[in-house]
């Protein structure tokens, strides 16, 4: 007798991403109670399940959900505000002022939510959060059923959130508290970077994130300016001070990663950090390229990030999968260094692991999530396939995007967003737009 179930999905291929550089023909998803229960041949799944949903997908290639490893939502609303200056011009003399003005939790709910929308009709379902009034983000990614990570954001000065560093952790471990609850909601240490934080900061960020097994997630050698800065007024690089107050280890997520010399990519490799790659990003502000290819060589796990809509300017992990690999070869002069499944599993299971979710997304494998994207191979411009996880990367792009699932609830169907009323969200959007140009 067949099993009750609540879905099969039934794609073409299948790249599960556990094992790496499988791709599957003919194969199903069983799910049941958001989870992942089998995944086994088509022709088997027919007579072991009984589906309350079937569908087939018969052009569509189905992988794990999407894990953006940093951005900052709520950004989106500063979308094309301030381009083409470098990374410091940018934040002091158009972000930090606009920010200045405008940030409030109704400014991070509408933006976090234009956010979410963007990502999930482009295949991610999971996002790493560093931003202010994370309680506001946090309803904007639950109402649309989204998985998000959400930053106790600290810097040493005030903002319309908080006052010192001491009220900005206290507020976000209060969020934390209140939160802790929602499944789709969970948090990390969030300090902006070395040169925004002090030391004792920094050394109780470090107690806080042993005591409660959260990542620490940072902006660290981003450009070669924050190296000469550190040098001047610490006497070390960023990396080796941030080494020096206890806070490298398997919990440390560092953004951008850039201006690394050897040393630093075997300190990485050594304690077991992450690196968050935002490819895009860093060409748009000038701020270098990340040494991939030799930090995948010294075992750091590297994972994609979109940055903020401000700086880069779409929240789109196929263009950062894109950007990452061609970065990568150009760079090494390299053509086989990072190939499509290894990209695509830095858009998945690294950023998943470097999370400390591994055991819960980022792979097609039962136990796990059912957090899917299917992606549809049969446009003029996807044809013909002969790898369909060489078109993921180099092909296709966000707008073939034709399902999307979290915890195994229909979150996109056939291209169209579920549960956003979109033109009320617009509206609002002009609203800001209006805002922000007065």
């Amino acid at each position: 007798m067949s099993q009750p179930i609540d879905l099969l999905i039934e794609p073409r291929w299948l790249i599960p991403v556990e094992p790496q550089g499988v791709v599957l023909e003919d194969h199903a998803v069983a799910v049941s109670a958001g989870k992942i229960i089998d995944v086994l041949p088509s022709r088997d799944a027919q007579g072991r399940y009984h589906p309350a949903q079937r569908i087939t997908l018969p052009q569509q290639v189905l992988i794990p959900g999407l894990v953006n490893l940093h951005t900052h939502a709520a950004m989106a609303l500063l979308r094309g505000i301030a381009d083409d200056l470098p990374l410091m011009d940018w934040l002091k003399t158009r972000i930090w002022p606009a920010e200045a003005r405008h940030v409030s939790a109704a400014f991070v709910r509408d933006g976090t939510l234009l956010a979410c929308a963007e990502m999930l009709r482009g295949g991610i379902t999971c996002f790493n959060d560093m931003y202010f009034f994370p309680e506001a983000a946090a309803e904007a990614a639950h109402s649309l059923g989204m998985r998000a990570v959400l930053g106790m954001v600290v810097v040493e000065f005030p903002t319309a959130y908080a006052t010192d560093a001491d009220d900005y952790l206290s507020k976000g471990l209060a969020a934390r508290d209140r939160l802790r609850g929602d499944p789709l909601i969970s948090f990390c240490m969030a300090p902006h970077a070395p040169y925004t934080v002090a030391d004792r900061t920094f050394e109780r960020i470090a107690t806080l994130s042993a005591q409660l097994d959260l990542p620490i997630h940072i902006h660290v050698h981003e450009t070669s300016g924050e190296v000469e800065q550190s040098l001047a007024r610490h006497g070390v690089r960023p990396l080796d001070r941030l080494h020096r107050l206890g806070l490298l280890g398997p919990g440390l997520i560092g953004v951008h990663a850039v201006h690394l010399d050897e040393r630093e990519i075997a300190l990485l490799g050594e304690n077991n950090c992450a690196v968050a790659h935002c490819p895009t990003s860093n060409m748009k502000l000038a701020s270098g390229a990340a040494p991939t290819a030799r930090l995948a060589k010294r075992g750091v796990r590297i994972g994609l990030g979109t940055d903020g809509a401000a700086s880069n300017n779409r929240l789109d992990l196929f263009q950062e999968m894109r950007h990452a690999g061609l970065l990568a070869k150009v760079t090494s002069g390299d053509a086989a260094v990072l190939n499509a499944h290894e990209l695509l599993r830095m858009a998945t299971l690294n950023g998943a692991a470097a999370l400390g979710m591994e055991d819960r997304i980022g792979s097609i494998k039962p136990g796990k999530a059912a957090d899917l994207c299917a992606i549809r191979l049969d446009a003029l411009e996807t044809r013909p396939c002969f790898d369909p996880a060489s078109h993921l990367v180099y092909a296709a792009g966000r707008e073939h995007v034709s399902h999307v699932w979290v915890n195994g609830a229909p979150q996109v169907q056939n291209g169209l967003l579920r549960g956003c009323d979109t033109s009320r969200l617009l509206d609002t959007v002009n609203l800001w737009q209006n805002k922000l140009t007065a």
